[in-house]
């Protein structure tokens, strides 16, 4: 069991897609609270290391751990890691995630298939582990997009993976019942990650963000606060829910 200075418990959290983005903001953000985190990174050890420095200077203890989200072994591992570490796992983030853009005319099958390996089994792995392994009381949070919601262009191959996760996310939360744990998604609307801004030309960036009524993208720091509130205590009430986040899309 992990604890903290005060020799109090420390609640545990593995976040996936922790190394970069919302997943990394979210991994400093739980460590201001006070968790012990797993960082979970597909491939820059760098970019990991660095988070588990800055959740460590949050307040937070942290440990780096490599694991394709897609694959059931490594996933299993990373579990095992959690609980040999700090005791046992309490909040689990699935942030990781990849994007894939174009027409669904011109859709790229070997690209959707991958898309599809990630975003769709990756979070059917790790929820089935969250589902086994996340201690009673705790708290489950997946990622969805509200470009479910404003129907971009461009956007029907990454936006179909993030519509199933948004079914799972509604049944898992009725299959935690008895468990008192906790199921919701966040779905970002534009919001300044690497990401998101790849390949978009500074006209698009700007008409992109003038669209919520507070017109401007969302920062990491923005989703982050959402994912805190919803894996806290006083968020406990939330459930089976999908939160957009996005500052008043539609």
């Amino acid at each position: 069991m992990s604890t903290d200075s005060a020799g109090g418990v420390r609640r545990v959290a593995i976040v996936t897609g922790g190394s970069r983005g919302i997943g990394r903001e979210t991994v400093r953000r739980l460590a201001a609270d006070g968790h012990a985190i797993v960082v979970n990174y597909a491939g820059n050890a760098g970019e990991a290391r660095a988070a588990v420095d800055e959740a460590i200077a949050a307040g937070g203890q942290a440990i780096a751990v490599q694991a394709d989200v897609a694959d059931e072994k490594a996933v299993a591992a990373l579990f095992d890691t959690a609980e040999r570490t700090y005791g046992g796992v309490d909040v689990v983030v699935h942030a990781a995630g990849r994007m894939y853009l174009a027409p669904i005319a011109e859709v790229d099958l070997a690209e959707l298939d991958a898309l599809h390996r990630t975003n769709i089994r990756g979070t059917f792995v790790v929820a089935q582990q969250a589902a086994r392994r996340t201690r009673d009381g705790g708290a489950i949070l997946l990622f969805s997009t509200s470009v479910i919601g404003t129907a971009l262009p461009r956007y029907a191959p990454y936006t179909a993976t993030k519509g199933a996760v948004e079914a799972i996310t509604m049944i898992l939360a009725r299959e935690m019942r008895g468990r008192n744990i906790t199921v919701n998604t966040v779905a970002p609307g534009p919001t300044a990650t690497a990401l998101f801004l790849d390949g978009k030309d500074q006209e698009t960036v700007d008409r992109l963000a003038a669209q919520p009524p507070l017109e401007r993208l969302g920062t990491t720091a923005d989703i982050a606060e959402v994912a805190a509130f919803l894996t806290s205590p006083a968020g406990h009430w939330v459930n089976g829910q999908v939160v957009r986040a996005n500052g008043g899309l539609v």
